[in-house]
Formats: structure tokens, C-alpha cells, sequence
């Protein structure tokens, strides 16, 4: 248990909770059972409970990472579509009633589990705005060959992947490619901005 206190443990929960269940009313009833804010607040309740389950394990050094633009990601964009949009400001819309509540969460955590030290990487704070800055060329395309049939969306087993990688915001339907990944990461360990981390960043954390 000692050893336990001391690791940093870092949590993203939510993409697929949407990207598979809600976002997928063909497939699941979730859509058709509760609304949006409804959705959201299940969700918070359930995500609370595991962390208070790993608390209980002996963690002490909790990272939560947020959930970033699932409307913006190639495999959204092919299923829903914009309006000369980049994004599918719907889905982003639904998923930001989620995201509005981590921080209190975080600050539910604190207050009631001793010694707990719960931190908020807000990853759509941390989003590339200036994807140049970082050798970023293509937003929209994935850099591995799509698969059209198993596991539609994700890199098709055996494919191909793009000549120049760090070019690429996404490597395939849904996850991001390195380059963005490494911007999240520098500012979640040291904040850039105020917005990026609550109540403190990742370095001071590992200073507890």
C-alpha cells in the first residue's frame, strides 16, 4: 500500500462510451433511453465510483484525463457528416455536457477521500490550435489504410501507413498520431495555460 501511494496513476474514460454506445443509436439504446444530460450525469456517477474503487486499492496520485473533439475525428466526420464545419458540432456539443463535470468531480474526490489527490487534464484546452507549429499538414486523412469491413475505422491488418507520419494529425479513424499526443503530454506533465490542468499540472503532482 505504501508503494501504491506513491505512483501516479493516469484515467481517460468516456471516448468510447460515446464513440461505441451513444453515438451509435443503430446499434444501441442508450441514445433512446436518456438525453444528453442524462447521459452525462450516469456516466460521471459510474466514472466517480471506479475512481473511488482505485482509491480504495491505494492510490493516491490520480491523473483524469478529459475527453478530446470526438466530433472532429476522420470516423465521425465520414458517419455524421458537417456543414462546412470541421468538426460535428452535435457530437462535440453532447460530449462537452460530460466534460463540464469533471471538474467538480475532481473536486467531490478531494474533499472526501483523505490524502486523495485527484488533478483534471482538460485535453480540449491542450488541442493543437496551430497544427503547423508542430509539422502537421493533414488534419482530415488517417496515416494507416483504413480497413472498410473488421473493425471499420481502424487500420487494416497487414495496410499500408503514409510516407511522412509526423505530418498527420490522426493515425487512423480515431486515435490521434504521435505529434498531437507529445503536445498533450508536455502540457499535462507543465501547463501552458491555466486551462490545462486543475487544481495543478502533472510535475507538481509528482512533487507530493
Amino acid at each position: 500500500m505504501e508503494y501504491l501511494s506513491k505512483c501516479i496513476y493516469i484515467v481517460q474514460i468516456g471516448n468510447n462510451d460515446y464513440i461505441n454506445n451513444y453515438l451509435l443509436p443503430q446499434l444501441y439504446p442508450s441514445s433512446h433511453m436518456y438525453k444528453q444530460e442524462q447521459f452525462a450525469t450516469i456516466l460521471i456517477q459510474q466514472y466517480s465510483e471506479q475512481l473511488k474503487t482505485l482509491y480504495l486499492h491505494g492510490a493516491r496520485k490520480i491523473v483524469v484525463f478529459g475527453i478530446g473533439g470526438i466530433g472532429c475525428v476522420p470516423a465521425e466526420l465520414d458517419l455524421y457528416g458537417t456543414e462546412d464545419t470541421a468538426c460535428v458540432n452535435s457530437i462535440d456539443s453532447a460530449v462537452q455536457k460530460f466534460s463540464d463535470k469533471l471538474k467538480p468531480m475532481i473536486d467531490d474526490l478531494n474533499s472526501d477521500l483523505p490524502d486523495a489527490n485527484f488533478i483534471y487534464i482538460n485535453s480540449t484546452s491542450i488541442a493543437v490550435t496551430v497544427p503547423s507549429s508542430v509539422g502537421i499538414t493533414n488534419l482530415r486523412e488517417p496515416c494507416c489504410e483504413i480497413s472498410v469491413t473488421k473493425g471499420e475505422g481502424r487500420c487494416k491488418h497487414g495496410g499500408g501507413a503514409c510516407s511522412d507520419r509526423t505530418a498527420r494529425f490522426f493515425w487512423d479513424g480515431f486515435h490521434p498520431s504521435e505529434a498531437p499526443n507529445k503536445v498533450i503530454a508536455e502540457r499535462a506533465y507543465t501547463s501552458f495555460l491555466s486551462t490545462d490542468a486543475y487544481p495543478f499540472d502533472i510535475s507538481q503532482l509528482a512533487q507530493l
